[in-house]
């Protein structure tokens, strides 16, 4: 079966990977099926691995409008909303939209932001659209926020709680590149600039007929649904977690299955798709025991997948 625009989604893989994202093609798929399952992105890494390279990237590749937030401790909700400023010469007060009203969105340091200015951001999310002075204002559709943080540097920082840590669909971590690629970029030297003058490889409509094509062509059975609800469960009742994952993360894995058969050209989904996103989608959403905080919420998101009896489709 072809789905649709799945070959032109795959291009812009081929493309980024190849050429200027070289060594970053877990994080670039997992950034697509966040797309294609109109969610949001929390790249989780420490500086210089190219994690603002990704986003600006993808939203040349994909023809997207770009915002940037650097947040910083001093960061008000009325940087990321827009504000209404008066306009002279019309005698009267005119609204100016912040960097949110975008396509794609780059958040950087987003843990830098005091609560308040996060808890903003982080509604405009879940509800795609922001309230300013008693006005609703509707946010661009497809409107992706990919926010980045650095998981070691704790000073000057708010961390996000785990219940807006729940707003995004999928966090990940960039990595470092194999040493042979990684030598290869060092001696390349930066691509910034080359990123700048990426053409389009996408328009609009083919991304919404794209997400379209996930949500309406990709067939979940009740077999796949009882195995991603398996997962769901295992995690409430296993002894290292306090608290599990959400009917939400179980919507969202369900969603982010869907995207990755999608990508692997089926128009069904199968538990090898559950697994491929499983980490990535649940386990920024665990609350380890507190005797147990030092360990890896991937490692035992990982081990709990292990232990739930994988379906014959």
């Amino acid at each position: 079966m072809k789905l649709k625009k799945r070959t032109e989604i795959l291009g812009v893989i081929d493309t980024l990977s190849s050429r200027y994202l070289k060594g970053k093609i877990r994080a670039l798929k997992l950034a697509m099926i966040t797309l294609l399952s109109g969610g949001h992105l929390l790249i989780e890494d420490i500086p210089g691995l190219g994690k603002t390279t990704l986003a600006l990237a993808l939203a040349k590749a994909l023809g997207l409008s770009f915002g940037r937030i650097q947040c910083t401790s001093d960061l008000l909700p009325s940087d990321i909303t827009g504000l209404s400023i008066f306009d002279r010469d019309e005698n009267g007060f005119r609204f100016l939209p912040g960097p949110i009203f975008n396509n794609l969105v780059l958040v950087d340091e987003i843990n830098r932001a005091m609560p308040k200015t996060q808890s903003a951001l982080l509604e405009a999310m879940e509800e795609r659209r922001v309230t300013v002075e008693g006005t609703t204002y509707p946010l661009p559709d497809p409107f992706l926020v990919i926010a980045t943080q650095n998981p070691v540097e704790q000073v000057g920082t708010y961390p996000l709680p785990e219940s807006q840590l729940d707003r995004f669909l999928i966090t990940t971590g960039i990595g470092y590149p194999p040493e042979d690629m990684e030598k290869a970029i060092i001696q390349g030297g930066s691509i910034r600039e080359e990123i700048r003058h990426i053409e389009a490889l996408l328009t609009l409509d083919d991304i919404l007929a794209a997400r379209q094509a996930v949500k309406e062509e990709i067939y979940i059975s009740t077999k796949m649904v009882d195995y991603i609800f398996g997962i769901v469960s295992a995690t409430r009742q296993h002894s290292f977690v306090l608290s599990g994952v959400s009917t939400r993360g179980g919507i969202s894995l369900a969603a982010a299955a869907r995207s990755a058969a999608y990508l692997e050209g089926r128009d069904y989904v199968i538990p090898e798709d559950v697994q491929t996103v499983a980490a990535a989608v649940c386990a920024h959403r665990l609350i380890l025991q507190p005797e147990q905080e030092s360990l890896s919420k991937e490692e035992v998101l990982k081990s709990i997948v292990k232990s739930v009896p994988v379906p014959r489709v």
